[in-house]
């Protein structure tokens, strides 16, 4: 048999195959999803706080690193707020740092789900809601916002990123950020935070982008030591 025959002969069965199949139907799937969150963490009220005043407070959402998961709140005390606050900084705001568990990744939802409980609960000025973290808490700010954009009047990532949802990075375009980041990571790629900044800058958002030429992984030490990024912090309300 020709060449020329064998290639007709495969044709028509493949045609008469495709034949047999059916048109694709178009579908749509939609239904409600539960999900169970929770999260130890630490509360820092500030001082002359009372729930029961007229006076309402910042408050200040801090998402730890990986090395920090578990089931000891005090493994929390080690970087970030809490180290800032032990080392006698003053901060005039509600400070609450969850605890993610141990093999786990922050959970938008989750995040988000005790932020509202911390405004429910407590003296809180929802204009002056901010959230910040580390490394995988770095992470865990932009994914939590971008989830919920309409909630934190500003945003700090350190070493962080956000991986395929800068795609999704429209959604934070109006929201104060600064992003910090070592020049050095040799766990967190700079391009990361580099990249988002760059997106964001385009889109006419009102963002900062600190990286420090000498730090490695750690730039969250000289991030949060820094005086300027309090007083930014604090300067920013939700539009």
């Amino acid at each position: 048999m020709k060449p020329v025959q064998v290639f007709l002969i495969a044709a028509a069965l493949l045609a008469t195959a495709h034949a047999d199949i059916n048109p694709p139907a178009e579908k749509s799937f939609s239904a409600p999803v539960t999900l169970q969150v929770g999260y130890p963490y630490l509360e820092y009220l500030p001082q002359g706080y009372d729930a029961t005043s007229d006076k309402k407070w910042p408050l200040i959402m801090f998402l730890h690193g990986a090395g920090e998961r578990g089931n000891n709140l005090n493994q929390i005390k080690k970087h970030g707020p809490p180290k800032e606050l032990a080392n006698g900084r003053k901060v005039d705001a509600v400070v609450i740092c969850p605890q993610c568990p141990t093999e786990q990744l922050w959970s938008s939802h989750g995040v988000h789900a005790l932020t509202q409980e911390i405004i429910r609960t407590h003296a809180i000025d929802q204009q002056r809601v901010y959230l910040t973290g580390l490394s995988m808490g770095g992470f865990g700010t932009w994914e939590t916002a971008i989830d919920y954009p309409n909630t934190y009047a500003a945003l700090v990532p350190i070493c962080g990123g956000t991986g395929v949802r800068f795609l999704l990075s429209s959604r934070i375009k109006h929201i104060p950020q600064w992003i910090f980041h070592g020049a050095k990571d040799p766990v967190v790629d700079p391009k990361f935070s580099e990249k988002m900044h760059d997106l964001l800058k385009k889109q006419g958002a009102d963002v900062r982008l600190t990286i420090y030429p000498e730090a490695q992984h750690d730039s969250w030490t000289a991030a949060y030591g820094n005086n300027e990024l309090w007083s930014w912090l604090f300067a920013q309300k939700r539009q």
